[in-house]
């Protein structure tokens, strides 16, 4: 490994040991806000480790900065050949962005089975990608005092909004006057369920005054918090084995939101057939194009494009495999042949297969 993104990823098992202290430290005073902060550090060191690792880069031409945190999932997310986050896996990321967000800069109260189904799906997350990327086992990162986050069993996220609803409800009774701790209470169920569908950034009181008013009539969690019930947490193993994560249900595609779209994260579920988004076949990519099917064929495989997940995706329909194109991938392939020469491709591609 180089020496940069060794020293990234020093840094990014630093804060996840610091993360895992601070959420176990017998004292609660700022605990929850470090805990978020230090996770959420982890993983930003992390995935520019792995970028830089996979031969990416970190830095935009004459940049004096690093990119940020939603670039660097973007990136992990959609580049071919440094890929490997999984949508999933960037919810994840994306939800404890916010909650960390949320902690530093505003009010946060989040209830300890919240916390602790955030900072254990990290922690497994962690795992997983010093594991896919680094080649290493997170328990070699670890002091042997320190164990990683288990302190309570996994639950549903259909129980923990149940709860979190009930405690909120009895914070709006009126005569309480207990507004303010009600909206706290109420921001991480909304930042989870915002990140969820693709939404960046905080809600707003507004927000928060409408999910409240919403509860207290008696909607429920699901109807109230849309994004949020369309995943679920899934648990393998048990004691310091456990690992939690967060997945979609089945049948609810995740999508790549466009880069530059307004107040966006970088993926989002959307209840919609996907389908209608990757909507070209391999002719019609080659219709629009005004070429040959083969020499369209040429430009998706010199250029990459199956492996952009905003371009292309494979669906399996019965015992058919359909290889199917979104219209970002006639973009993609329309922007790079302003600067190569299509028939050039395509005779680099004919003398290639010739010699073999």
């Amino acid at each position: 490994m180089k020496r940069e993104p060794r020293l990234l990823l020093a840094k990014a098992c630093d804060s996840l040991v610091l993360s895992i202290e601070l959420f176990n430290r017998p004292n609660d005073r700022g605990r929850v806000s470090s805990t978020l902060i230090q996770l959420d550090h982890a993983f930003e060191m992390l995935l520019k480790g792995a970028i830089l690792h996979r031969g990416g880069r970190i830095r935009e031409k004459r940049a004096k900065e690093t990119i940020g945190f939603d670039a660097c999932v973007r990136r992990a997310l959609s580049d071919g050949h440094i890929k490997f986050l999984t949508d999933e896996q960037a919810l994840v990321l994306q939800t404890i962005n916010g909650l960390r967000d949320a902690a530093q800069h505003h009010l946060l109260d989040i209830s300890e089975g919240q916390l602790y189904v955030h900072v254990q799906s990290g922690v497994t997350l962690f795992r997983d990608l010093l594991k896919s990327v680094f080649k290493q086992e997170l328990v070699t990162h670890l002091p042997t005092r320190v164990l990683p986050v288990s302190t309570s069993p996994p639950t549903t996220l259909a129980t923990l909004f149940d709860s979190e609803v009930d405690e909120i409800k009895k914070l709006l009774r009126p005569g309480k006057r207990r507004q303010i701790e009600a909206m706290a209470r109420l921001r991480p169920l909304a930042i989870l369920d915002a990140t969820i569908q693709g939404e960046k950034g905080q809600p707003s009181d507004a927000d928060l005054r409408r999910i409240g008013k919403e509860v207290v009539s008696g909607k429920s969690w699901a109807d109230a918090f849309k994004g949020a019930s369309a995943v679920e947490i899934a648990a393998e193993g048990a004691g310091p084995s456990l690992s939690l994560r967060l997945t979609k249900k089945e049948g609810i595609p995740i999508q790549l939101v466009a880069e530059g779209t307004p107040g966006s994260s970088v993926v989002a579920i959307k209840r919609v057939n996907e389908l209608d988004f990757y909507n070209l076949g391999a002719k019609q990519l080659a219709d629009k194009l005004s070429v040959s099917m083969p020499k369209a064929l040429a430009a998706v495989d010199h250029f990459g494009v199956r492996g952009m997940t905003d371009c292309y995706k494979e669906f399996k329909l019965g015992s058919q495999l359909h290889k199917r194109y979104s219209p970002k991938a006639l973009d993609v392939i329309r922007d790079r042949l302003k600067t190569e020469s299509l028939d050039g491709i395509w005779e680099n591609r004919r003398v290639g297969r010739g010699k073999t």
